[in-house]
């Protein structure tokens, strides 16, 4: 069964400017490297063009742009998930005592391992936070087979 997911409760300028980021982020173009296309080797990750001779540097209108500050995202959103929540790095299920479900949403640290897992995410459900990598959906699917 479908448990919808929690929401955070958030002030209307947060909202706003959370509104206002996913906009700005469908405008906001890919940042790719200089000669991604040419060098496979490359890959696309973002690097700073600093050749003397570089056209993408010098902002030629035919060159790909530049990553910048004014494409920043509004400040009030900065650092939330999209879903609204503030992430919080959870390595212990202590960790979940001090959060506040209605603005922080929890994110399981990649070095904890399954056993402990389980324990945060049992412990979490019972706090009602929300736990943002959760891997309960997988125990759900193997119950239905």
């Amino acid at each position: 069964m479908h448990k919808p997911k929690a929401k955070p409760q958030l002030d209307d300028e947060a909202q706003k400017a959370l509104s206002k980021r996913n906009a700005a982020n469908r405008k906001r173009p890919a940042f790719k490297r200089q000669n991604w296309f040419r060098y496979k080797r490359l890959g696309q990750k973002w690097r700073k063009p600093r050749g003397m001779h570089s056209k993408m540097r010098a902002r030629r209108k035919y060159r790909p742009p530049m990553a910048s500050i004014s494409y920043r995202g509004p400040a009030a959103a900065r650092g939330l998930h999209p879903s609204g929540f503030a992430e919080v790095a959870v390595h212990r299920p202590v960790d979940l005592e001090v959060m506040d479900p209605q603005r922080e949403a929890a994110r399981i640290a990649a070095t904890v391992g399954d056993r402990k897992r389980e324990i945060i995410e049992a412990r979490a459900t019972e706090l009602k936070i929300r736990v943002l990598n959760s891997r309960s959906y997988e125990d759900d699917s193997e119950e239905e087979e």
